[in-house]
């Protein structure tokens, strides 16, 4: 479930037992607080909290008539006896209220056939610095077994954290890091809702190579298992459920798209696509599947009786795995897609299935050589060990597109940092507004996932489908390949310093523009993206946006235009949407001929002038080494009035780092000159480095600023 050093047992010197609740200190700005009229608390982990062996932190305990004050080095917590909870936290020279509706907004299960706002669940982080995670999710044994809570009482964690990245930090080690996924995963995902046979498939993935536009993930919807089961197999068990007609639920190939399906998979591999698989898991193995027979003999059930499915027994579960998933991912299937829409009811009372299958097939899937993946729906606090994300089938529309992006910064304040939404929009609105279709994927390209789905009624998320803005929808699906280098880095960042990729304004500044522009956010370190999600004036094609940023001299990476922060206007045609470079930001991108996700072997450095450091993070992209090692490159810039010094030197696990890498630094303001090039020689404005330190100073020969 978690690494290694996970212990959801606390040290004794940091608990305190009292009549009816114990309170546990975890640490300075972190407490856990139990009540039981028995007295009898439980120091199992749960379906959310993994871990609650911190560090031992110093505290004492102040008594009155009203409550007990849990005083450390960060906090003073109050206890109210009549209420039996943490009423009120002091922190930063601020008394505070506690209750969950003063946490920020996290995130949703689904934005399935969402047209517009959806309600989101409460977070660990609260604008005052003081929020409440309760934890009442089922229990798991030391053997692994479900376990219910045996008595009733409130089990409940208060965070008293100002820097929003310290209650991330907090909640990761309570309930297990976010893991990183395979680097393949951040380039561009095919997927439609649609009978393609491997013929089309294949034919599909060559004209996009011969058109350039990159892709380096397929998924395959539920059709590339037979799914007309009543017309083909005559079975009309459970005849009054939609789904079991329909055959959503299947694990046999349709022979008659796929007639040699390994073959199919081998021709994706060969073009460098990664492929993912569709699985609605609710029928269970009925008798028409291919693994049938094996699997009923498993599972002792009568001939041509359906073999039910059921995650809670775990021989049954093995079974699963063993028979109908190994299989076919020694055939060449990389990951799966877990559609799971059929409800929250379980073997065992008050699982919800879908936490199951996400915790089980994650597990599973990871392997020290081959790091874990899925894409399955969010299925509440402590879903962040199990990426990716999947949103849910949303309507096409402007309303839809508008609250995507504060959807995918506020999901950041729960540890949710994998959102993957169909890009484009799923189903009814309008499919055929191609401006609606550019802006949607121009938001894509910083956001974590870029993956292109529609239903099987809406038509194609191909370019082509969308004459009008095809060309700008083509190139920003080449510029998310060249993001990749700085994407990667940041899902490291996420995984060891909490640090996800997209962050809310207020994580970073205290201004209340920092709360009202909801639809901004920073992209990694280095940037803050503004997406476009309005039309454009009919009469001057522009795009109106409404812009806030902190004050320093900031860059857009596309138009080049420059701003000193505050509240301005920017319009933006077709061809971008604002995305903003910090004073002294450094943003590296593959070259502009990159249309795979390895790692680069020339990288271009986009430079806003000024003081900065930026780390990149390399490994070989697939495997759990980064838990233990991995290649970093240092880039620092300094500015002394006209002169511009940039120094770049890697060190760690170098082997991962292409033995020709070159640099291009492109400085995005002004006229520069270069004066001396130190550790590197040069090849068509290319440098390409040595051992040791790297050293390049220009000087600006335009104007002074």
């Amino acid at each position: 479930m978690a690494e290694s050093n996970m212990d959801p047992m606390a040290r004794p010197e940091q608990i305190s037992a009292f009549a009816h609740h114990r309170i546990t200190v975890l640490e300075p700005d972190l407490i856990r607080v139990e009540t039981s009229e028995t007295g009898e608390y439980t120091d199992l982990q749960s379906l959310v909290v993994v871990n609650r062996r911190f560090s031992p932190c110093p505290y004492k305990l102040e008594f009155n008539e009203k409550y007990i004050a849990i005083i450390t080095e960060r906090a003073r917590f109050y206890f109210d006896y009549k209420k039996e909870r943490v009423t009120e936290v002091e922190t930063c020279g601020k008394r505070i209220s506690v209750k969950k509706e003063i946490n920020l907004p996290g995130t949703a299960r689904t934005l399935d056939f969402t047209d517009g706002y959806k309600k989101l669940g409460h977070s660990v982080i609260g604008e005052h610095g003081v929020a409440v995670l309760i934890d009442d999710s089922i229990l798991i044994d030391e053997r692994g077994n479900f376990k219910k809570r045996r008595v009733k009482g409130i089990d409940e964690y208060v965070f008293a954290c100002p820097g929003r990245i310290r209650a991330l930090k907090l909640l990761y080690r309570l309930t297990g890091k976010p893991p990183m996924i395979p680097r393949y995963a951040l380039g561009n995902w095919w997927s439609r809702f649609y009978k393609y046979s491997a013929e089309e498939l294949t034919s599909l993935m060559d004209d996009f190579r011969s058109r350039d536009i990159p892709f380096s993930v397929l998924m395959v919807d539920m059709d590339w298992h037979w799914t007309d089961v009543k017309k083909r197999f005559g079975y009309n068990s459970l005849a009054g459920s939609y789904l079991f007609q329909r055959g959503w639920t299947g694990y046999t190939w349709n022979s008659e798209l796929f007639p040699d399906y390994r073959k199919f998979l081998d021709e994706m591999h060969k073009r460098g696509l990664m492929i993912g698989l569709n699985l609605h898991p609710h029928g269970g193995v009925r008798s028409f599947e291919t693994q049938y027979p094996e699997m009923a003999k498993r599972a002792g059930v009568a001939d041509g009786e359906r073999v039910p499915f059921d995650f809670v027994n775990d021989r049954a579960r093995r079974d699963y795995f063993d028979v109908l998933m190994h299989p076919y991912e020694r055939d060449g299937v990389d990951f799966w897609w877990i559609d799971w829409q059929q409800g929250k009811r379980s073997g065992f009372k008050g699982l919800d299935p879908l936490w199951a299958l996400n915790h089980f097939h994650y597990l599973d899937s990871d392997r020290p050589e081959r790091r874990g993946m899925i894409l399955s729906r969010y299925s509440g606090v402590g879903s962040h060990r199990y990426p990716v994300g999947f949103s849910g089938d949303t309507i096409i529309s402007w309303r839809s597109l508008r609250f995507q992006p504060y959807f995918t910064a506020s999901a950041s304040n729960v540890g949710y940092t994998y959102w993957s939404h169909d890009i484009g929009g799923h189903t009814l609105g309008n499919p055929r507004d191609d401006e609606l279709y550019l802006r949607w994927i121009q938001f894509g390209v910083y956001s974590p996932i870029l993956r292109l789905h529609s239903s099987n009624t809406v038509g194609s998320k191909d370019p082509a489908c969308h004459p009008k803005t095809e060309r700008e929808a083509a190139e920003a699906l080449r510029f998310r390949v060249r993001l990749i280098p700085y994407i990667y880095t940041h899902n490291y960042y996420n995984y060891r310093d909490a640090k996800p990729l997209i962050q809310p304004l207020y994580y970073k500044h205290t201004e209340r523009e920092a709360y009202t522009y909801k639809n901004e956010y920073y992209f990694g370190s280095e940037l803050i993206v503004a997406p476009v999600t309005h039309k454009a004036d009919k009469k001057t094609g522009l795009a109106k946006i409404e812009v806030w940023l902190p004050k320093a001299r900031w860059i857009d990476i596309h138009t080049r235009e420059i701003s000193y922060g505050g509240k301005f206007t920017a319009y933006r045609d077709a061809s971008s949407i604002p995305v903003y470079l910090r004073e002294g930001g450094i943003l590296p991108l593959a070259s502009k001929d990159q249309r795979d996700t390895a790692n680069p072997h020339r990288i271009e450095l986009l430079l806003n002038p000024g003081n900065g450091k930026y780390v990149m993070f390399e490994d070989d992209g697939i495997s759990n080494g980064y838990k233990t090692g991995g290649a970093f490159t240092k880039i620092r810039t300094a500015k002394e009035g006209k002169i511009l010094k940039l120094t770049l030197i890697s060190y760690g696990d170098t082997e991962y780092i292409p033995d020709d890498r070159a640099y291009k630094p492109n400085i995005l303001e002004g006229e520069w000159s270069l004066k001396e090039c130190i550790g590197a020689t040069e090849k068509d404005g290319w440098f390409y480095p040595g051992p040791g330190q790297t050293t390049l100073v220009w000087e600006r020969r335009d104007a002074a600023e």
